[in-house]
């Protein structure tokens, strides 16, 4: 199983740190960017295979992951049209190195605690997490949820729907038809949408189950407010391990 980490954002949200770095670079703790973290965790369930797209930033990024992990086996795409497209089009570009085999695919901005990761690794099916005790936001990802399995993930649906976050366990044969459907969205010119937005049209075809992390870490660091609050949640959870 490969992990595939979207970093190719320009991350405008974040003010002026997103001026000279990737989002993705931003700390979480002390010495502890969110790339950081994230490869920890990988490596602690024992992924050794990560697919990353870049966009801004990229050389300063792939200089770091490549002298901090030197285990694991990267693969870099590059999306020269970072600021005119969104991932579904960088997700395209890295389709070859994404084929036939499971994939774990996260946001580049996303934080989880080890436990969100490990499971969501080990289901059975394809997976995408969801926190059923959380009110729908307004304006981030929800999945609709019908008869088990997920029909649709956008930030406009509200009925039937649970709060989502983009971290994603796809079996091979799931993962191939979105991917499929992503490389023929940007084919026809639609690369300034969501991959959701091909995943929803094939939908009926591929069986993706809530994975519900029940008040667990899972969350995306979108603007300066939400790093002030993972760095306060990590806070925590170093000094739970400290115990």
């Amino acid at each position: 199983m490969k992990a595939l980490i979207l970093n190719s954002g320009i991350g405008k949200r974040m003010g002026e740190f997103t001026t000279t770095h990737n989002k993705c670079m931003a700390q979480i703790a002390p010495g502890v960017a969110i790339i950081d973290w994230q490869l920890q965790l990988l490596q602690r369930i024992g992924i050794t295979e990560v697919v990353i797209t870049t966009g801004p930033f990229a050389d300063a990024l792939q200089e770091h992951v490549i002298s901090h992990y030197p285990e694991i086996h990267f693969t870099f795409r590059h999306n020269p049209v970072y600021d005119k497209t969104n991932y579904i089009y960088s997700i395209a570009l890295a389709a070859d190195e994404l084929r036939q085999q499971d994939i774990l695919l996260l946001h580049g901005d996303l934080v989880f605690e080890e436990s969100v990761l490990r499971d969501i690794a080990e289901s059975e099916s394809s997976a995408m997490v969801v926190d059923k005790s959380l009110p729908l936001p307004e304006k981030d990802f929800k999945a609709v949820v019908q008869q088990g399995k997920i029909t649709k993930v956008g930030i406009e649906y509200f009925t039937d729907a649970y709060a989502a976050q983009p971290l994603y366990k796809l079996l091979k044969d799931d993962w191939n038809l979105w991917l499929d459907q992503i490389v023929n969205f940007c084919d026809r010119g639609e690369r300034n949408v969501y991959a959701e937005n091909a995943l929803n049209e094939v939908s009926d075809r591929v069986c993706i189950k809530p994975f519900d992390v029940n008040q667990r870490i899972c969350t995306e660091v979108d603007n300066l407010d939400d790093l002030e609050r993972v760095q306060t949640m990590m806070k925590e959870i170093v000094e739970s391990k400290r115990q």
